[in-house]
């Protein structure tokens, strides 16, 4: 197993936890760290972000609504901008409008969703 899927399933397998306005943020190079074991994410500024294709309408509302379970289990919500085939999700931790672990666990558990 690669150091880029250990990272992954490490970040799947965790909890968010409750961020205040003292949650520390990640440092650059935390980030750094965490992203490199996310296949295509990005980071912009203080948010990842992601585009996901699907085939039809269907299936990209499918996995909108798999993220709105996620995301209602986790309490960290992402923003999505949603279109016929496309569905593109930003993570960042409004709290401290900051990077948080919690950004990576969501991304690595939204990832997940679609392994077959």
């Amino acid at each position: 197993m690669s150091a880029h899927n250990d990272i992954a399933d490490n970040l799947a397998a965790k909890q968010c936890l409750p961020c205040t306005a003292t949650t520390p943020a990640l440092s650059q190079e935390q980030a750094n760290t965490l992203l490199q074991g996310l296949t295509g994410w990005q980071q912009q500024g203080n948010a990842i972000s992601k585009n996901f294709e699907f085939k039809d309408y269907y299936q990209t509302i499918s996995f909108v609504n798999a993220i709105a379970w996620v995301s209602n289990r986790e309490d960290h919500h992402p923003e999505l901008t949603i279109s016929y085939r496309n569905c593109h999700v930003i993570y960042t931790t409004h709290a401290i409008n900051a990077l948080s672990e919690n950004d990576f666990i969501c991304a690595a558990k939204i990832d997940a969703l679609l392994i077959i």
